[in-house]
């Protein structure tokens, strides 16, 4: 509750994503910072890295390493505070949260179960993949919602390549064939990448195996890959893909994945070493009707246009994790970066304004476009969103250089803009002398 010693407000901040990190980076500087109130960022890791380029660690092409983000060091500068941990419940009546126990790699217990306090709560853990049921894809596949599940997949197909090229036999049938089952953003941006590898890890010296031997396969159930983007962008990006010699079938619904295959309703089967999972997304389960909380099917906290929950005013839900209405259209706000950005402004206005006494804006989604980078090959996108009039298709150098920009606009509002100036500059000269791809 409200600090007893000095009377200011606690602002716990549950999820250190995209939207999260942002939030807590503006409230600190702005509240933290002046001793306005008390800010808090409750996340079960120690890292933060933007999302959308999970795919590029986990191809190995970016060290997470390089990129990452440490939550104490950027609490220190900003002006929140930091408590690692994984929220497990919710106490709306005593407005508390509860954190679960974190153990060490060897399953002792380093920090106790504890509560948290809070005057305004905003719940902001993202989403997870969304297996649906479906017989084999826990056991048999490969996930990309974290850091580690990212380097996990990074760490196999390194381990598959080294082994390929040091077998004292030929390569058996299907041996490092890759199959990713979901055709969205990331699937299509991570066969992009591993068609890349395939090539750098052959003229870093794993010559043994070459480009022509691994086969990347896109498993999507809808009739076109991107199917949530513009159809024309679907259409260039899967003529880009066919030139990388990508496989992509559509209108093929998985049924049940195996050690060695992936079954399809249409009774096709296809063989794969490695397969990862990329079909869909969901909130965590523990969001699921937490304390009496209006969920939908996806687990996502069912919040109105100023992103307070439904049914508790200093509540507040915000990116992946929440269903908002996108108004003008028939469907929610879409699971994007640039929503949880914007969603985070709304969610900083709202709560310094709820402080000073004055009304609470309403949250509209504006959707700018979509890009989609095929790695150094090419990116393509639609700019001004989905609206049938003024939409405009970019592809290749101006499409990437709009890319980058969105994880430059992430940076600077976390950064300010002179320091991601130099990082800018530290990291052309660190490709100077790294190599183009994670050997180890």
């Amino acid at each position: 509750m409200t600090s007893a010693a000095n009377n200011i407000p606690n602002i716990v901040v549950v999820g250190g994503g995209a939207g999260g990190l942002e939030l807590v980076t503006k409230l600190g500087r702005k509240l933290g910072k002046k001793g306005k109130a008390n800010i808090t960022l409750v996340d079960s890791t120690h890292t933060h890295i933007w999302k959308p380029l999970l795919h590029e660690v986990a191809a190995g092409t970016l060290d997470s390493h390089e990129d990452e983000i440490e939550y104490l060091a950027q609490a220190m500068c900003s002006g929140f505070r930091f408590r690692l941990g994984k929220m497990d419940g919710l106490d709306r009546t005593n407005k508390q949260i509860s954190v679960a126990p974190t153990y060490n790699d060897n399953g002792e217990e380093i920090i106790p179960h504890r509560s948290f306090d809070y005057d305004y709560l905003v719940i902001a853990v993202g989403s997870v993949s969304h297996d649906f049921g479906i017989k084999g894809v826990t056991d048999h596949c490969l996930f990309l919602d974290t850091i580690s599940q990212a380097e996990t997949f990074q760490s196999q197909l390194l381990e598959a390549y080294l082994r390929a090229h040091t077998q004292d036999k030929p390569l058996d049938e299907g041996q490092l064939d890759i199959a990713i089952v979901g055709a969205g953003a990331t699937g299509v941006e991570l066969s992009a990448q591993l068609h890349e590898v395939s090539h750098l890890l052959t003229a870093y010296g794993l010559d043994e195996v070459q480009p022509t031997d691994v086969k990347i396969s896109i498993i999507e159930a809808a009739e076109r890959l991107l199917p949530g983007l513009p159809e024309n962008l679907s259409t260039a990006t899967e003529k880009e893909l066919s030139k990388l010699g990508v496989e992509v079938l559509t209108n093929e619904r998985v049924i049940e994945i195996t050690a060695d295959e992936i079954k399809t309703e249409s009774g096709k089967i296809i063989p794969a070493a490695i397969k990862v999972w990329a079909a869909g997304i969901k909130a965590p389960d523990f969001l699921k009707d937490i304390d009496g909380l209006e969920t939908n099917w996806m687990n996502q906290l069912v919040v109105k246009q100023t992103l307070q929950t439904t049914l508790d005013d200093d509540v507040y839900a915000i990116g992946d994790c929440c269903a908002c209405k996108w108004i003008g259209q028939d469907e929610n706000v879409p699971p994007r970066a640039q929503a949880a950005h914007q969603m985070a402004d709304l969610v900083y206005k709202s709560l310094t304004r709820r402080m000073t006494g004055k009304d609470i804006p309403e949250y509209a989604y504006h959707d700018y476009g979509s890009l989609v980078s095929l790695g150094r090959y090419s990116t393509v996108g639609n700019m001004m969103g989905n609206l049938s009039k003024g939409s405009l298709m970019i592809e290749g150098f101006m499409a990437r250089i709009m890319y980058l920009s969105l994880y430059k606009m992430h940076q600077v509002a976390l950064f300010g803009l002179f320091r991601v100036g130099m990082l800018s500059l530290s990291h052309l000269f660190r490709r100077s002398v790294h190599p183009k791809i994670k050997l180890h």
